[in-house]
């Protein structure tokens, strides 16, 4: 098995080291949540263009809040007109989907309000969407909402252990 690598920071560490560098153990644990709750293996949300890595490799999140935080620090590359998702590009280069639920954009933008603009440069922590999880949560299948990565490199997948989340080669 590779290395934990920070989840939004590509590197090329030798896949011959045995161990993780105290550097990379703190890089790992840089990345900013989006939403408190319980993470999961996106093999668990109940949608295949997600459990079957469709779109890329990732996790998801029953939210137990309903402030959608900005990951990484980065840009803002696009907001749905929906507003269920929203796609950032690290200052690294990954290109991260924050999706809200499922079945989400058939509410139209109904129980979002958008916190930030397209184009926007954010922080780790910075607000991104605010969700009303009570008032969706009957109308739609579920609101476990999944973080995509999409530019994984040849290689890489995304490992969830001891609640954090980390990408190894």
């Amino acid at each position: 098995m590779g290395f934990l690598k920070n989840l939004f920071q590509k590197s090329d560490l030798n896949a011959n080291q045995s161990e993780p560098s105290k550097e990379e153990i703190a890089a790992a644990g840089e990345f900013y949540m989006p939403l408190k709750g319980k993470i999961v293996p996106i093999t668990e949300v109940p949608d295949p263009v997600f459990s079957q890595k469709m779109m890329g490799d990732g996790f998801a999140i029953i939210p137990e809040n309903d402030v959608v935080r900005s990951p990484v620090d980065g840009k803002i590359t696009n907001i749905f007109p929906t507003k269920h998702a929203i796609s950032l590009e690290s200052n690294e280069g990954r290109e991260i989907l924050i999706h809200v639920g499922l079945e989400t954009v058939s509410l139209k933008g109904e129980g979002f309000t958008v916190l930030t603009k397209d184009g926007s440069n954010v922080k780790k922590g910075d607000k991104l969407l605010q969700v009303d999880f009570p008032g969706i949560a009957g109308k739609v299948p579920s609101t476990i909402t999944s973080v995509v990565i999409t530019n994984l490199g040849n290689g890489e997948h995304v490992v969830i252990e001891n609640n954090k989340v980390s990408i190894v080669s």
